[in-house]
């Protein structure tokens, strides 16, 4: 009886070896990419616009951003300094704002 409950036991911790290595090896929220387009205007820039944005990442918006649109399917947060540290406001999907002074100057999704 005792080396039934060993084999069960080695069995049950190599399945949970395997889903752990599995669970590890599946890519972080980084590494997928917002569906659809971010719309801004910069004030020196004119219209500008980035396609599939990466989660995680920190866009410098071109001269900052007078207004924005969210057009994609993920939380855009805008800040107010280039290295996304200072937050200025968060766009939903679908959501466009307006901004006054200080404007953004970066964006980051997810």
């Amino acid at each position: 009886m005792k080396t039934t409950y060993t084999s069960k036991t080695a069995r049950a911790a190599l399945a949970l070896g395997a889903a752990l290595a599995l669970f590890t090896a599946l890519p972080t929220s980084t590494a997928y990419a917002a569906n659809g387009t971010f719309f801004y205007h910069s004030p020196e820039s004119g219209d500008l616009e980035m396609e599939d944005p990466d989660n995680g990442e920190c866009y410098l918006l071109l001269q900052g951003a007078d207004s924005a649109s969210n057009q994609t399917d993920t939380k855009a947060t805008l800040h107010f300094d280039q290295g996304c540290e200072e937050p200025a406001g968060t766009l939903l999907p679908g959501q466009s704002k307006s901004f006054g002074a200080p404007i953004p100057h970066s964006v980051q999704f997810g």
